[in-house]
C-alpha cells in the first residue's frame, strides 16, 4: 500500500478516534447515575435504538470475523446472515415490550434484575450475571482482537507494531471511551456511523466483485475449482455442522444481553414495532460486506493476484487497503472501529453491571458509590478480555461464535422463554444456566471433539432447553407477582 493511500485511510480512522473522545467527554457530563451509564436513562428514540441494535450485532464479528470465516470456510456463513436476520422478529416479539415494561415497573438496569424479578430468585439473578460475565470475556476478546488486527495493518507503513501492542492501544482508547461516556456515548456514535456503513457496505460489495477477474462468475469458478465444497449450500462444515451453527444463531439472538438490553432503553414501549424493520433492513445491507470481501479475497489469492493471507481475519483490512478507493476505505475503517467500539461499550457495561450491581444484589448486598465502582470494573474486564483474546489463538469469528453460543445456551431458555411461559420455575432456570455453562466451557477448554463439526453452543443450547422445560414441568411453580404476570400476558 502506497504511503499517500495509507495516510488518507489512517487520517479517517484517527479523525473518528478524536470524535469518540469528544463524544465520550460530552456523554460523561450526561452520565450522572448508573441508570444513565447502563441503560441511557430509558430515553432513546426509535432510530437511535434500531441502529444501536444493528451495530451491536455486527461489531468486529461482522466486519472482521465474518469476512475471515467466508475466506476460510466458504458459504457456511451465508445462511448465518439469513438466520440472524430472521431471529430479529423472534427476539423483538418475545422480549422487546416485556423488557421495556419490566425496566420501568421494577427499575431494572440489567437482565439479571429482570430475571430476579420474574423468578423471585436471587440465585437465578446471580447465575444470570455470572453467565453474562463469562460470555462477555469470550465475546469481547473477539472485538479486541478484531480492532488490534485492523490497527496493526493500518499502521504497518508507518510503524511496525506487534498485535499485542496494537491491542493495548485499542484497549486504552476503548476504556477511556467506555468509562467516560457509558452507553450514551455508544448509541449516539452508532447513529452516525451506522448510516454511513449502510452506504459503504453497498459500495464495498460492488467493489469486491469488480476486483476479481471475471466478476462473480469468475470468482465462483475459481473457488469451486479449488474446493467445490466452499460454494456448496453447506460450505466446508457439512450439513449437520452448519445446521447446528444456524440453530444457535437463529434462536440465540434472544439471549444476547448486549442486544436485548437495548430494548430496555426505548423512550416508549411502542417504539419497538418501528425499530424492528429498520434493524432488519440495516443488518441485511451491512452483511453484504462480509460476503463480498470474503469471497473476493479467496478468489484473488487463488488467482495469484494477491499473496496468501497469513491469517483469515486479515481478509477485510487487506481488501479495503488494496482494492477500494482510499476515501471509501477510510470511511469503512472508521465505521468498522465504530461497530467494534459500540459493541465493546455494551459488553463492558453489562459486565460491569454484573460485577458491581447484579452479583452483589444476588447476595443481598449493595455496592456503595456504584457508578465509580462500575468504571473501575470496566477497566479490569477490558484487561482480562484482552489477555483471553491474545492468547486464545482463534479466528475472531469463532471467538465471537463461542461468546454468542454461551449467551444463547444460558439465557434463551431463562429469559426468552421464561418471560413468556408462566410455568417456568426458578429451579429450572438455575439448572439450565449452570449446565449450559458447564457443557459449553467443557467442550471448549477440554477440546472435546465434536462429530460432524457440530457447534458446541448448539449442544449446550439443546441441553439447556431440554432441562429448562423438563424441570419446569416436574417442579412446583412459584407464584408470579401480579404486575409481572400482567406484563407476560401482553
Amino acid at each position: 500500500m502506497d504511503e499517500s493511500r495509507s495516510t488518507i485511510i489512517v487520517a479517517f480512522v484517527f479523525a473518528y478516534f478524536l470524535l469518540c473522545i469528544g463524544v465520550g467527554l460530552w456523554a460523561m457530563r450526561r452520565t450522572k447515575s448508573t441508570h444513565d451509564f447502563f441503560i441511557a436513562g430509558r430515553s432513546l428514540g426509535v432510530f437511535v435504538t434500531a441502529i444501536a441494535v444493528m451495530s451491536s450485532t455486527m461489531s468486529g464479528f461482522g466486519f472482521v470475523g465474518g469476512p475471515g470465516m467466508v475466506y476460510s470456510m466458504g458459504s457456511t456463513s451465508f445462511w448465518m446472515i439469513i438466520c440472524v436476520t430472521l431471529s430479529y422478529p423472534l427476539a423483538f416479539y418475545l422480549l422487546a415490550k416485556r423488557l421495556r415494561l419490566m425496566a420501568e415497573l421494577r427499575d431494572a438496569v440489567s437482565l439479571p434484575d429482570v430475571v430476579m424479578a420474574r423468578y423471585k430468585s436471587p440465585a437465578a439473578g446471580g447465575l444470570t450475571a455470572l453467565a453474562i460475565l463469562l460470555g462477555v470475556v469470550g465475546y469481547m476478546s473477539a472485538q479486541v482482537v478484531a480492532m488490534a488486527t485492523v490497527l496493526q495493518i493500518l499502521l504497518a507503513d508507518f510503524v511496525n507494531l506487534s498485535l499485542g501492542a496494537c491491542a493495548l492501544i485499542s484497549v486504552a482508547l476503548l476504556v477511556f471511551y467506555c468509562v467516560s461516556g457509558g452507553i450514551i456515548a455508544s448509541v449516539y456514535t452508532d447513529l452516525v456511523q451506522g448510516a454511513i456503513m449502510l452506504v459503504a457496505a453497498l459500495l464495498v460489495f460492488i467493489a469486491a466483485f469488480n476486483a476479481v477477474e471475471g466478476g462473480f462468475a469468475g470468482m465462483s469458478e475459481t473457488i469451486i475449482k479449488d474446493d467445490p465444497g466452499a460454494m456448496s449450500p453447506w460450505g466446508t462444515k457439512g450439513m449437520i455442522g452448519c445446521l447446528s451453527f444456524y440453530f444457535v444463531f437463529a434462536l440465540g439472538l434472544a439471549g444476547q444481553p448486549h442486544i436485548v438490553t437495548k430494548f430496555m432503553m426505548n423512550r416508549n414501549v411502542a417504539d419497538a414495532r418501528w425499530s424492528l424493520p429498520i434493524t432488519v433492513i440495516g443488518f441485511g445491507i451491512t452483511a453484504l460486506l462480509w460476503i463480498g470481501i470474503g469471497l473476493a479475497m479467496r478468489a484473488l489469492v487463488l488467482q495469484g493476484n494477491h499473496e496468501t493471507l497469513s491469517a483469515a481475519d486479515q481478509a477485510a483490512p487487506e481488501f479495503l487497503t488494496n482494492y477500494t478507493s482510499p476515501f471509501l476505505s477510510g470511511v469503512v475503517f472508521a465505521g468498522l472501529f465504530a461497530a467494534i467500539m459500540s459493541t465493546v461499550d455494551v459488553f463492558l457495561n453489562i459486565g460491569a453491571a454484573a460485577v458491581v450491581h447484579d452479583i452483589p444484589k444476588a447476595f443481598g448486598k449493595t455496592v456503595k458509590r456504584e457508578l465509580l465502582c462500575a468504571r473501575v470494573a470496566t477497566v479490569l474486564i477490558a484487561l482480562i478480555a484482552t489477555g483471553f483474546g491474545l492468547y486464545g489463538g482463534e479466528l475472531v469469528g469463532l471467538l465471537a461464535a463461542f461468546g454468542w453460543g454461551t449467551f444463547a445456551a444460558a439465557l434463551v431458555p431463562v429469559v426468552g422463554i421464561g418471560l413468556n411461559w408462566k410455568r417456568a420455575t426458578p429451579v429450572a432456570a438455575c439448572v439450565a444456566i449452570v449446565v449450559s455453562l458447564l457443557v459449553n466451557f467443557s467442550i471448549k477448554f477440554f477440546e472435546v471433539p465434536m462429530p460432524f463439526e457440530i457447534d458446541p453452543g448448539a449442544v449446550a443450547l439443546l441441553v439447556s432447553l431440554t432441562l429448562f422445560i423438563g424441570i419446569s414441568m416436574c417442579s412446583r411453580p412459584v407464584p408470579i407477582d401480579p404486575d409481572i404476570e400482567e406484563v407476560m400476558e401482553l
